[in-house]
């Protein structure tokens, strides 16, 4: 018999129907009432396949009594119930590495995008306005100081890039990695205040919460410019909106926000503000590679009873 699993985020089409073929997946998310049909069903699953937008809430673990295994499609965690499925030996699954370069590209390309203006540029052409003259001048990116909070695989990569650009790089983890050849800051308020360009790409989750915070953003400085691919929880929204309508910095780049897939309004107006909609690891193929390892998570866990990429007990 098939492996019984519950389905709550669909991944790419290829692997989606191999999904089906291998196992017994049942979509939650076309249910009209989930947790009616969790009381009632709760206890066939064996399996759960979310992401790491929608996670697992407690209820829906707790609703399924007999879970072996979760595999989600993403590298954030924050999502996860990690010390509930860690005290019921629930084994959790995840997507590390194949989106490293892809969330890194993104990252850069919001360097460049909010500190020479490409994308307001370009509005600048299709309104007309190039014909009534010159548009402004923008900021270097190359030779200047990047900033980055939490240099782990993704963060490490970000690094690379930059040193394509001759900036210089100094990072702020909750400990210094002996192994990187980048200076550490202490804090993360004296590396916004060393940086020109600070970059966010730490976990998400109750111990980053607002971490980026208004006296961060003064840090940072009118001069200085704030990129977030990592979770929209990391930065102080409301802090962030006050120090771009006040000048405290120079600008935002954005794919990540407190309450996707809704933006504040203030936001929206903001010329020096670049808006992406969640799209750092969007490409064909880092998302089939995403979805090989969700697929591949199970297939080691049925087999063998253990995960090809799990969530490390520390994360």
């Amino acid at each position: 018999m098939k492996h019984k699993l519950l389905q709550h985020a669909e991944i790419p089409p290829l692997r989606d129907t191999e999904l089906h073929t291998r196992y017994d997946v049942h979509p939650l998310w076309k249910e009209s009432d989930p947790q009616a049909f969790l009381v009632e069903h709760g206890p066939a699953f064996s399996g759960y396949v979310t992401s790491a937008r929608f996670g697992v809430d407690e209820a829906t673990l707790a609703a399924l009594p007999n879970l072996k295994v979760i595999s989600s499609f993403g590298v954030g965690t924050d999502t996860l119930p990690l010390e509930a499925a860690s005290a019921r030996g629930i084994a959790v699954g995840y997507t590390p590495d194949v989106l490293n370069d892809c969330v890194a590209d993104t990252a850069f390309g919001l360097v460049m995008d909010v500190a020479r203006r490409f994308s307001a540029a370009d509005r600048f052409v299709r309104r007309g306005d190039w014909l009534k003259g010159q548009y402004p001048l923008a900021t270097r990116v190359s030779g200047k100081r990047l900033g980055i909070l939490g240099l782990g695989r993704i963060g490490q990569v970000v690094a690379r890039r930059a040193s394509g650009f001759d900036m210089e790089v100094r990072y702020h983890n909750r400990r210094p990695n002996p192994s990187v050849p980048y200076a550490y800051e202490a804090t993360l308020e004296s590396l916004a205040r060393w940086a020109d360009f600070l970059v966010v790409v730490s976990a998400g989750g109750p111990e980053t919460r607002n971490l980026v915070s208004s006296d961060v953003l003064r840090a940072l400085g009118p001069k200085g410019y704030l990129v977030n691919v990592s979770r929209g929880s990391v930065v102080d929204e409301g802090a962030l909106i006050q120090a771009l309508q006040d000048g405290a910095i120079a600008g935002a780049g954005l794919d990540v926000y407190a309450d996707e897939p809704r933006v504040p309004d203030k936001l929206l107006g903001m010329e020096q503000v670049v808006l992406l909609p969640h799209l750092a690891s969007a490409t064909h193929e880092t998302r089939q590679a995403m979805a090989d390892l969700v697929l591949e998570n199970l297939d080691s866990y049925f087999s063998t009873g253990k995960l090809r990429t799990g969530v490390p007990a520390s994360t």
